[in-house]
């Protein structure tokens, strides 16, 4: 049986849907499952169960402080191994992002999983596109907008989350085929602010990352998440997270779906939920 835990969340909800379309059982996994999933919370390690589980798709909680993150993970592992899974699948983070304050926890939890008595395989994600327009904000002027970006002329090689789960779902399909493999699954081509707003035919405007943690204290994002949001800005706008890559089109089998085209469906969504300002 498969097991995709963190069931109620946007990415694992598509890779159990994906699997469900292809004619794949599987289980999901959630702090708050629906009916015919299974309890799973990490932060009670005792409850967990993963017996009857033969291939667990390890997605971790949201984001939390490193060792809360490492604890967490460390007791999936163990538990699965108890409970004997035999193939474990994690999802990662891309190598690009190891300047990223969220990776330690990743790269700890692929040391666990490798050193495990479990086959594995771990598929370290790139950014999803969707979330791009997180650092972005807009504001008027004269009678236009304008996009104002922190992330200068950085670019990111983003991925469509479907893109991500599709190519989860293949893997799971056959997991003996992808035995001891890490995928870098980043996109295929790069985007910039210039970019989106390129597309979106308005200008962009660049603010220090200084300027960038006014506006999210401003905005009253805690601090934690502050230091985030700042890290993915820094490591955007200094180029580290702008190599592509050919593993993803590999286990979709197929071109993976042009991240431009998402980033900027996401920007017009919830352009009514930034901050508009005059200037």
């Amino acid at each position: 049986m498969i097991m995709v835990t963190g069931a109620s969340g946007r990415f694992s909800s598509a890779v159990l849907a994906e699997l469900r379309a292809r004619g794949i059982p599987a289980l999901g996994g959630s702090r708050t499952p629906s009916v015919g999933q299974r309890h799973v919370d990490f932060s009670a390690p005792d409850s967990l169960d993963f017996n009857g589980v033969d291939t667990l798709l390890l997605v971790p909680a949201g984001a939390q402080e490193d060792d809360r993150q490492v604890a967490f993970n460390h007791a999936a592992v163990e538990v699965a191994e108890r409970d004997g899974v035999s193939h474990i699948v994690y999802t990662s983070l891309t190598g690009a992002g190891d300047h990223l304050s969220m990776a330690l926890p990743h790269r700890v939890t692929e040391r666990m999983i490798m050193a495990s008595g479990m086959t594995w395989t771990i598929l370290r994600n790139g950014v999803y596109a969707e979330i791009l327009c997180a650092p972005l904000s807009w504001e008027k002027r004269g009678e236009a907008l304008r996009i104002v970006s922190p992330l200068g002329d950085g670019a990111v090689a983003a991925v469509a989350r479907q893109d991500l789960a599709c190519a989860a779902a293949s893997l799971l399909s056959d997991p003996g085929r992808h035995e001891r493999k890490v995928y870098e699954l980043v996109g295929s081509r790069a985007v910039s602010a210039a970019d989106v707003a390129g597309s979106l035919g308005c200008e962009v405007r660049d603010i220090s990352l200084g300027d960038y943690r006014q506006l999210l204290a401003e905005g009253g994002m805690p601090s934690f998440r502050q230091s985030l949001m700042l890290s993915i800005a820094s490591v955007i706008r200094h180029g580290f997270l702008a190599r592509t890559g050919d593993d993803l089109p590999y286990l979709l089998g197929r071109e993976p779906t042009d991240p431009l085209s998402v980033v900027v469906k996401a920007v017009v969504e919830h352009r009514s939920g930034l901050s508009i300002e005059n200037n």
